[in-house]
């Protein structure tokens, strides 16, 4: 049977077993000779030097360290140089369980705070529809008005409530210093629902069913 001379044969047993025999025509030249590591790019350095600028700025880094960081950084060539030069300072992202954590944590504080603001706010008082067959109601300072307002900036006859079909209107009547419903001037009539914000110069007001 011929004999492939590119293979090498380790005889089963007997003397020298476990040697391997020589590969006829194999060069030993290229044997131990590792591969050039890739040159430093602009952009990898400029990398580097911004992730120690902010070792330094977040206090990872002395200020000798940095210093001899950054001039290692600045005469690297090869990439590898400059990984071993930031390899303490890549940012380990925080496990799955302490991000989903930390988001809810987030959330809640953000909910109470909203929470704890609108409970702290003040109470406006209200205003409520009427109900029944009466078509007007005058809303003023003055003391024959059907909504009493004493505040200094309504005026003593400043609006009425006005029934429009199944509903009800706000209408300025010459206030001096206006009358809004959810920021626009009510005017000659502005439509009224709950939940609205009526302000009489400087009152406001909270519509209600």
């Amino acid at each position: 049977m011929a004999t492939d001379p590119s293979l090498a044969i380790a005889p089963a047993s007997g003397e020298g077993q476990g040697t391997a025999l020589p590969v006829p025509g194999a060069s030993d030249a290229g044997r131990g000779k590792a591969l050039p590591a890739p040159r430093a790019c602009d952009a990898d350095r400029d990398e580097v030097l911004a992730m120690l600028r902010e070792g330094a700025a977040s206090g990872r880094l002395s200020h000798e360290t940095f210093v001899a960081r950054m001039e290692a950084a600045v005469h690297a060539r090869h990439a590898n140089e400059l990984a071993a030069i930031v390899c303490d300072l890549r940012p380990v992202p925080p496990p799955r369980r302490t991000a989903v954590l930390l988001r809810a944590v987030s959330a809640w504080s953000g909910f109470t705070a909203a929470a704890r603001g609108a409970w702290q706010a003040p109470r406006l008082p209200t205003l409520v529809l009427p109900r029944g067959g009466r078509l007007t109601y005058t809303i003023g300072r003055s003391g024959d008005c059907d909504l009493v307002i004493a505040d200094p900036t309504v005026s003593g006859h400043h609006a009425e409530l006005r029934r429009a079909g199944n509903g009800w209107v706000l209408v300025d009547v010459g206030s001096l210093n206006g009358t809004r419903v959810n920021g626009w001037r009510a005017g000659n009539g502005w439509p009224m629902h709950a939940g609205d914000l009526v302000v009489l110069g400087r009152a406001r007001l909270r519509v209600t069913d």
